[in-house]
C-alpha cells in the first residue's frame, strides 16, 4: 500500500472507539450515498415513466400508420401490403378501421349518450398489452356471426353505466366515405338520411390509465365484424411496427413514397405529440436535479476535508517536519476524498438498486392514475445510469477535493505544530 493511501485511510477512518470511525466521515459518506441514490432513482423513474407511457401509446396505434388523405376508407390490396413489407426495417403490417360513432345506453328511464371512436383490427392479433388491461369480462374474438362485440374503456363504461353483457346502440353514418360522423358539407337532413343504427354487445372493459382519448373514448372491435356491419372489405389504413426505432422517420417517409398519393404516413410521436412533449418536459428537468444534488455532494466532500484538516493540523505539521512535501500531502487528502466518495457511491448504488427491486416487486408507492396514466411508480433499472452517476460523482468529488488539498499543502510546519 502506498504511504499516502495508508495515511489517508488512517486520517479518515482512525477509530475513536473500538469500532466507530470519525463522525464527520460518516456524515460525508451518508451524504454522498443519499445523493447518489437520489440521482440514480431520478433517472430510473423518469426513464421508466417515459417507457411505460410510450408502450401504451404504441400498443394502441403501433409505431406508424399509413392512411389515405382526408381519412378516406379504401379497399386493401395485396400488392400494397407486399410493397410495404419489402421496406427495410418494417416488422409487421396490420390493417385497421376507425369510425367515429355515438354510443347510447339506458339507465332506468334515463338515456346516456357519449361520442366514441370505434376501432377494428384482427381480434387474433390483439396486443398482449390490451389483453392484460381487461379488468372485467373477456377479450373479443373473431366474429363470423351477426353480433358486434366490443371492448370499452373503464371511463367510458362508467359514463354509460355499462359492463360485460350490456347492449349499447351504435349510431353512425354508414354512407360516409371516411370514418367521420359528418362531412363538412353535410346538413342535418343528410345526417338523418344516412344514419345507421347497430346494436353492440359489451364483451369486456379495459383500463390502461390513458384516460383522455383512450379509456374514455376508444372502443375496440374485431375488424371483420366492423366491416360486415358498416363498410364491407374497407379499411382506414395500415398499422406498422418497425425493428429499429432510430430509423422510424426514415421508414415513415419510405412508406409514403412507396405507395404514393393519396397515401401519407405519420409516426406515433407525431400523432400524440402533446403527450410526448409532456414527457420531454419531465426529462428536461432531470439535468437540473442532477446538477443540484451533485453540487451538494461535492460541497459535502469539501467541507469534510476542511474539517479533517483542522482536526489533523498537528499531524500534518509533524509529517511536513519529517520531510513530507506539499505534493505528497495533497495526495493524502485527495486519497481521502477518493475513499469517502468510493464508499458513499457504493452504498448509494446498493440503496438505489435495493429500493428499485423492492418497489418493482411490491408496488408500495401508488399514483393517481387519472393524472399520471399509471398506478404505480415506474422504475427502469438501467446499469448505464448507475455507471454514469457513479462516474460523475467520483470525478467531481476528486476535482473539487483539490481545494482543501491545496489548503493542507500550504500549511507551515511550525504554525501547524504550535496549533
Amino acid at each position: 500500500m502506498k504511504p499516502e493511501l495508508y495515511i489517508a485511510r488512517r486520517f479518515a477512518f482512525k477509530q475513536r472507539s473500538t469500532s466507530k470511525p470519525t463522525f464527520i466521515v460518516m456524515i460525508a459518506v451518508t451524504g454522498i450515498a443519499v445523493g447518489t441514490t437520489a440521482l440514480i432513482l431520478t433517472l430510473s423513474i423518469v426513464k421508466g415513466f417515459s417507457v411505460k407511457i410510450e408502450e401504451k401509446l404504441v400498443a394502441f396505434s403501433s409505431h406508424m400508420q399509413v392512411r389515405q388523405s382526408d381519412g378516406r376508407l379504401f379497399y386493401p390490396l395485396d400488392a400494397d401490403t407486399r410493397r410495404l413489407s419489402h421496406i427495410d426495417n418494417v416488422l409487421s403490417i396490420t390493417p385497421f378501421m376507425e369510425k367515429n360513432v355515438i354510443l347510447q345506453s339506458r339507465k332506468g328511464k334515463k338515456t346516456l349518450i357519449q361520442p366514441a371512436m370505434l376501432k377494428g383490427f384482427d381480434a387474433a392479433e390483439t396486443p398482449d398489452f390490451l389483453r392484460e388491461s381487461i379488468v372485467d369480462g373477456e377479450s373479443i374474438a373473431e366474429s363470423g356471426g351477426d353480433n358486434l362485440d366490443i371492448l370499452v374503456g373503464s371511463s367510458l363504461a362508467e359514463t354509460l353505466d355499462i359492463g360485460p353483457g350490456s347492449r349499447v346502440l351504435v349510431i353512425s353514418t354508414s354512407k360516409q366515405a371516411t370514418g367521420a360522423l359528418l362531412a363538412g358539407s353535410d346538413t342535418i337532413v343528410d345526417l338523418l338520411s344516412n344514419m345507421d343504427l347497430e346494436l353492440a354487445t359489451v364483451r369486456g372493459v379495459y383500463e390502461t390509465g390513458l384516460n383522455e382519448g383512450f379509456d374514455d373514448y376508444m372502443v375496440i372491435a374485431d375488424l371483420g365484424a366492423l366491416q360486415k356491419h358498416f363498410h364491407p372489405s374497407r379499411i382506414s389504413g395500415y398499422e406498422i411496427m418497425v425493428n429499429d426505432l432510430a430509423r422510424l422517420n426514415e421508414t415513415t417517409r419510405a412508406a409514403a413514397d412507396t405507395l404514393g398519393y393519396p397515401f401519407y404516413s405519420y409516426t406515433v410521436y407525431e400523432r400524440y405529440a402533446n403527450l410526448f412533449e409532456w414527457l420531454k418536459l419531465q426529462q428536461n428537468i432531470t439535468p437540473l436535479l442532477i446538477i443540484t444534488i451533485t453540487i451538494v455532494a461535492v460541497f459535502n466532500i469539501i467541507s469534510t476535508l476542511l474539517v479533517l484538516i483542522i482536526e489533523k493540523t498537528r499531524e500534518i505539521g509533524m509529517l511536513m517536519a519529517l520531510g513530507l512535501g506539499p505534493s505528497k500531502l495533497s495526495s493524502i487528502f485527495l486519497s481521502q476524498a477518493f475513499l469517502i466518495a468510493l464508499i458513499g457511491i457504493a452504498l448509494g448504488n446498493l440503496l438505489a438498486l435495493g429500493f428499485s427491486v423492492f418497489e418493482l416487486h411490491f408496488h408500495l408507492i401508488s399514483l393517481p392514475e387519472k393524472n399520471y396514466f399509471i398506478k404505480h411508480v415506474p422504475i427502469l433499472i438501467d446499469f448505464r445510469d448507475y455507471l454514469l452517476v457513479s462516474s460523475v460523482v467520483a470525478s467531481l468529488s476528486l476535482l473539487f477535493a483539490f481545494i482543501p488539498a491545496r489548503v493542507a499543502a500550504s500549511l507551515k510546519p511550525g504554525t501547524a505544530l504550535l496549533t
